[in-house]
């Protein structure tokens, strides 16, 4: 137990230590029965220790209420820390709040010479430093190491004495226990209850939405659902370079070129892809966003992952002999000799079409999913840097990187968060579409910006009717100006559940959360959901019915950004 928080025993009353009496009130209150497992209380409780999860716990803390951070993870800041440090920021300027302290934070730590280990400040230059802040005297950082922002969401954590409580797994089944269309308490597997006033899903699953009985999406909807161009099945559309159409000849997907009698490669569908613009299931593809080194002093081999299988990488093989040498365009340099290195080109890191389960499945189920991902991905770098068939000058640049050893040491120098870009999407009292982005529809009630690109990754690996390979869903479409995010895109419909708000898994359409689905941004929702949850609480009302003008006020004085003229 946090020797920092508030004790209450049947009959005696005791201070843990001696604290001043406005850390008392903002702290949590384990509540112990003489009969029972342990009772968490605080004003919110938040699931999910992602980098929306920190926000909102800070954010609350700071409004005089008290704050709980629970979830499976072992480690803050999701993807943030997970290796998502070349950060996909659209427009700097309308990054405010706590996430552009986040940011100014880490320009801090790259301040101190201390923090250049295995490279020259100097190597490194300016990159990733942003404009100043929006109040002009702050300096922020774009592109840091894992650690270094696991341990600014630690120091945010132990600055405002937030329990964080790890490795406790929702009880999807029957651990949402409701009055009429209130929370009261969520129970773990482990059987620990929770106890609050309102509650947060942080998650990047929607795992207490869904067991709230919120409603949501899976998939792509179809572009009639909303009125979208780019949603739905995107066959014959082919953005960035993540398809087969950059090759110099097209690849045949069967095991003997040319003869279908002779099977499919692995990771290719045969199902028929579905009609352009239908709405499907599919999910967009995970991979893991890898931090490797070329130092060698920090650099370790890539190891061959159990159930290595050089068969699963034969179309990468055609790939080469096609000409394509695209292999390290992604391999984004961070500081010390590292890099965030993420998807590039038709057969990557990406792990195309083997999610789609992910959203609902169980927790064991999502283990195992993940552990496929990992195989899959740490094979092809095995693949790279090992097999003979691979062309010699991609090779020898390969084995030059490894994983960074003072990264992820207690997970084998390997990513602790899957990158999970879409799961679940609540459908709230408001949903955002491609049109609120493009600005072709005005967006209600601002609770924050997002400004990037709006970006899918492929979604599956089919057959063409010409008999050739072919990725679809990959979609990327550049925004004239920044748009505005709606409070109602974090709540749930009225009478569904009066005292949840969702700013990850948030009320939008496939399509639009391409955009939405950034780090910055999630931080930016989770303190404006941490806000309008404070407030709910002050004035005894629901989410749905929050005082929007005053949520508005506190926003735009905590330097939130809620529009391009505030």
């Amino acid at each position: 137990m946090d020797p920092m928080q508030y004790i209450v025993i049947p009959g005696v009353a005791r201070l843990a230590s001696a604290l001043t009496l406005s850390v008392i009130i903002c702290s949590a209150t384990p509540i112990i029965r003489a009969n029972g497992p342990v009772a968490h209380d605080a004003d919110l409780i938040i699931y999910g220790p992602t980098s929306a999860g920190v926000a909102a716990a800070v954010q609350a803390v700071r409004m005089g209420h008290s704050a709980i951070i629970v979830g499976p993870d072992r480690h803050l800041g999701g993807l943030s820390a997970g290796g998502l440090g070349f950060t996909d920021t659209g427009r700097k300027e309308v990054i405010g709040g706590i996430a552009r302290e986040f940011y100014h934070r880490v320009y801090l730590h790259y301040d101190r010479p201390t923090a250049w280990i295995w490279q020259q400040r100097s190597e490194y230059g300016n990159r990733g430093q942003g404009v100043p802040a929006i109040d002009g005297n702050e300096r922020t950082m774009w592109i840091f190491e894992p650690h270094v922002a696991e341990q600014v969401f630690q120091d945010f954590v132990r600055e405002h004495h937030i329990p964080v409580h790890r490795d406790e797994w929702l009880d999807r089944e029957k651990g949402v226990s409701k009055e009429g269309a209130r929370i009261t308490a969520i129970t773990m597997l482990s059987g620990k209850t929770y106890r609050g006033k309102m509650f947060i899903d942080a998650t990047y699953e929607g795992d207490l939405m869904a067991a709230a009985g919120i409603d949501y999406r899976v998939g792509r909807e179809s572009r009639a659902t909303y009125n979208e161009e780019w949603n739905g099945v995107q066959t014959g559309v082919l953005h960035h370079r993540h398809h087969f159409g950059v090759l110099k000849q097209p690849i045949s997907p069967y095991v003997v070129p040319g003869d279908p009698a002779s099977g499919v490669l692995p990771r290719i569908s045969t199902s028929p892809p579905g009609e352009y613009g239908q709405g499907d299931h599919r999910v967009q593809a995970y991979c893991f966003r890898m931090c490797l080194t070329d130092h060698p002093d920090n650099r370790m081999p890539f190891p061959k992952p159990e159930g290595y299988d050089p068969a699963q990488y034969e179309l990468l093989i055609r790939i080469f002999d096609a000409g394509w040498r695209e292999t390290f365009q992604k391999f984004d340099p961070i500081p010390n000799r590292k890099t965030d290195t993420n998807n590039h080109g038709p057969f990557s890191t990406d792990n195309i079409g083997m999610n789609y389960d992910y959203p609902e499945a169980s927790h064991e189920h999502r283990r195992e999913i993940i552990r496929e991902h990992e195989t899959y991905q740490k094979g092809w770098l095995y693949f790279i840097a090992n097999d003979p068939r691979v062309p010699a000058d991609v090779q020898q640049k390969m084995r030059r990187w490894g994983l960074a050893k003072d990264e992820f040491a207690d997970n084998g120098h390997w990513p602790h968060q899957l990158y999970v870009r879409e799961a679940r999407r609540m459908v709230g009292t408001f949903v955002m579409t491609e049109n609120e982005l493009m600005k072709k529809q005005p967006t209600p009630q601002s609770v924050g910006m997002g400004s990037y690109t709006i970006d899918s990754h492929n979604v599956q690996r089919y057959i063409t009717p010409e008999g050739y390979v072919q990725n679809e869903g990959d979609i990327g479409v550049g925004l004239k100006e920044p748009y505005e995010i709606a409070y109602g895109s974090l709540v749930p419909k009225k009478g569904q559940c009066d005292n949840l708000l969702v700013p990850v898994c948030v009320s939008s359409s496939h399509i639009a959360f391409g955009s939405i689905r950034m780090e910055p941004v999630f931080m930016i929702l989770g303190q404006s959901a941490a806000t309008a949850a404070s407030l709910a609480i002050h004035d005894g009302c629901t989410v749905q019915d929050v005082d929007y003008p005053r949520l508005r006020q506190r926003l735009l004085a905590d330097k939130q950004r809620l529009s391009m003229q505030e």
